[in-house]
């Protein structure tokens, strides 16, 4: 981070239940209110769109708006509970999962759904103004230290970064073991849009059945609709399927899949939902730090979402089975994991170059 940054350091005190300004930096803006629920809830504004995250409870990204479009997926939560229990506040628009274990537990497993870190109570939290090589932004970012004796202890880290005139903002977590012996690592970004009708899945990875692979097993909060199975099994031989979001596809309850991504020479892959008028929303993420990318869909008459891409360092399976896959990551004494992301939306002649681009990856891998 440069050293030219302004830190602000928050706390719940300053989050009333009128909103009120907190910092400004140029055209980009923060404040802070509450919900109802009494959750605290920080505004950032650029002239294109807002953000509104949760820093005292997971740093959530709650809310995603830009060029008066709501990206953030369609839920059964109006507002954020305070709570941390995953499915009793879930419609955020990101959430940060693991990192002890993360996915759906087995019945053998004994870690929560997603882990700790999706509700986490953050006790650090500080708006931060700068300006890099994207140009000004305002953040937020914070630390959350998890500590269980004989078992635990690192610090989470996440930042994210709302630049001036852009649809675009980037998301850093870094998770630094605290232990003097080793640290088991399980991370998943959970970025949930909502899905488009007619929308395209464009993405920098072959779509065949050996990389786009669709979650065959079903997790005991899963209740299948008659049909349910047969598409599965569909997918599995025909992913590319998947790729067009047709109304009536049976993405209910779920649907999942790990893929294989394939990034650009600069180690970025590339996710876009093209809308029809040609727009698009897009994930950025790096193979490099998260190896596994998991895609989420839910359209069901309660929930509308579309986890583009989960960018993950395992698969959603739970932390006894993603062990004997042998996906279990490990940060050494004292060091440091870390994830980028850039995510948002695109101009149709923006979202056409990207398109090419990946057209170009995928062709290189044939």
């Amino acid at each position: 981070m440069p050293v030219s940054d302004t830190f602000i350091h928050i706390t719940p005190r300053q989050f009333g239940e009128r909103e009120r300004g907190l910092a400004e930096h140029g055209p980009l803006s923060a404040s802070a209110f509450r919900f109802e629920s009494g959750v605290c809830g920080l505004r950032l504004r650029n002239e294109l769109g807002q953000l509104v995250l949760l820093p005292f409870q997971g740093q959530q990204v709650w809310l995603a708006e830009f060029s008066g479009r709501d990206l953030t997926m369609k839920s059964m939560f109006a507002e954020p509970q305070p709570t941390r229990q995953y499915l009793e506040t879930y419609g955020g628009f990101l959430l940060h999962c693991g990192a002890t274990a993360m996915g759906v537990p087995s019945r053998e497993d004994t870690h929560p759904l997603h882990g700790e870190l999706p509700n986490a109570p953050y006790r650090e939290a500080y708006l931060v103004a700068g300006e890099d090589g994207n140009g000004p932004y305002i953040g937020l970012g914070g630390r959350y230290q998890h500590t269980v004796a004989f078992s635990h202890n690192y610090v989470a880290e996440p930042l994210v970064r709302l630049y001036a005139g852009s649809t675009l903002f980037t998301v850093t977590m870094r998770i630094t073991n605290l232990k003097r012996s080793e640290m088991e690592l399980m991370y998943l970004a959970h970025v949930n849009f909502r899905p488009v009708d007619g929308g395209r899945l464009v993405y920098s990875a072959p779509c065949t059945p050996e990389h786009v692979r669709v979650r065959t097993s079903i997790p005991s909060h899963v209740r299948p609709r008659p049909g349910y199975v047969e598409f599965i099994e569909e997918l599995g031989h025909h992913p590319e399927k998947h790729n067009l979001l047709a109304p009536g596809l049976l993405f209910d309850p779920e649907v999942v899949f790990t893929i294989d991504y394939v990034a650009d020479e600069d180690g970025w892959a590339h996710s876009l939902q093209v809308h029809p008028d040609g727009s698009a929303d897009t994930v950025r993420h790096r193979p490099a730090q998260v190896d596994k990318g998991i895609r989420w869909i839910c359209r069901t008459a309660d929930q509308d979402a579309l986890g583009l891409v989960l960018p993950a360092t395992a698969e959603p399976e739970g932390y006894l089975a993603e062990r004997a896959k042998g996906n279990i990551k490990v940060i050494p004494p004292g060091a440091e994991f870390r994830c980028d992301l850039e995510i948002g939306t695109l101009a149709p002649a923006e979202a056409k170059r990207v398109g090419k681009k990946v057209a170009r990856i995928v062709a290189s891998t044939a």
